[in-house]
């Protein structure tokens, strides 16, 4: 009696558990999108012009003063958008690179994606000049940043693939992920020692990151590349919950490992390249989105952490282009220096309760 009694306690604890989790889950879903909406009208109103709320209504729906569209439609409506993919994109990379390996601080650039794109854009703003190319190098210019930024994260995607097929051990994979990363980033310091002034400024600058400067053209190439990336991890939710476990489990329930690593590797180098392409390196989403997306839900499940990761990665996105607006009319903060002073306390925060770190 005494033992069937405590059977249906138990059972009547886990479904309460199951109940408020749900229930945790439907208002984050609510509150969260409302909130990047929120955050979005924000967004659009800062800036060098501050405009008013009913500005910014009356322009998305083509009404209001010209000049005010202008600046709406033009320029701040495609900043709110980039920031809103960037955030989706480094949050998603960074949790499908967690789950992977298997470790709380891997991040989106982890397989040397940052480092690529890095080269790439050195090798544009830094390499040219130093063998003549700054001023008649029509199709250097017709290329672009953004076009460098990608070739270079091209060149690291097919070096990883090759070496997945070959290597067996994720971790060993992640070794040379690093090692890719610190050689090119020797490349870049190199580059960095021997460039003039303005070439470096202009550089430096790009590694500050910024979500401005986008055209309308670039940010449809921009949009479709991310959702092909966003798609592709949202496909990847079933296997990605296998790996929780380990490789070994996940293999052991069917799944073909190396097939759905170089699955991961693409999505999240379509995430993380698109949005260092057009915006520079932003460090710190991409690993601390994701945890505080699950101590939100509560939930390992990727059914659930995944959009919880975008659509939390959005919101946050859009809270440090906010805040990187706010000193002055006339100053704008590198989105960088956001990002890192609201995601280095969640990092440190990772490293103390999780003790298998050290």
């Amino acid at each position: 009696m005494i033992i069937k009694y405590e059977f249906q306690l138990l059972i009547r604890i886990n479904i309460y558990g199951m109940s408020l989790t749900a229930r945790r889950n439907r208002l984050f879903f609510i509150v969260i999108p409302i909130l990047i909406v929120v955050l979005a009208l924000c967004d659009i109103m800062l800036g060098s012009v501050r405009l008013a709320p009913r500005e910014v209504v009356a322009a998305l729906m083509g009404a209001g003063d010209e000049t005010v569209r202008h600046i709406v439609v033009n320029f701040r409506l495609p900043k709110m958008l980039v920031a809103i993919m960037v955030g989706a994109a480094l949050s998603a990379g960074g949790l499908q690179m967690q789950t992977l390996f298997r470790n709380p601080l891997a991040d989106p650039y982890v397989l040397g994606v940052s480092s690529g794109a890095s080269l790439g854009v050195s090798l544009f703003l830094l390499g040219a000049p130093l063998v003549g190319l700054s001023a008649g190098a029509e199709l250097m210019r017709n290329l672009g940043m953004a076009g460098a930024a990608w070739i270079g994260t091209a060149l690291i995607l097919m070096a990883t693939l090759a070496v997945s097929m070959r290597i067996k051990d994720i971790m060993a994979i992640l070794i040379l992920g690093l090692m890719f990363g610190s050689a090119t980033s020797a490349i870049v310091q190199l580059l960095q020692y021997m460039s003039p002034e303005g070439a470096l400024k202009s550089y430096v600058i790009w590694t500050m990151g910024s979500l401005g400067a986008i055209s309308l053209v670039q940010l449809a190439i921009m949009g479709i590349a991310i959702a092909a990336g966003l798609l592709l991890s949202v496909a990847l939710v079933k296997p990605l919950n296998m790996l929780l476990l380990g490789e070994n489990y996940a293999r052991t329930m069917g799944l073909d490992i190396g097939r759905t690593r170089r699955m991961i590797f693409l999505s999240t180098t379509l995430l993380a390249g698109t949005a260092t392409a057009y915006c520079g390196p932003i460090g710190f989403i991409g690993i601390a989105v994701p945890h505080v997306a699950r101590m939100l839900v509560r939930n390992a499940d990727h059914r659930v952490l995944m959009p919880a990761s975008m659509t939390l990665g959005a919101a946050v996105m859009l809270l440090c282009d906010i805040i990187s607006q706010l000193p002055g009319r006339e100053t704008t903060l590198p989105i960088n220096i956001v990002t890192a002073l609201l995601g280095i306390p969640v990092v440190v925060t990772i490293i103390i309760r999780n003790r298998n770190v050290f």
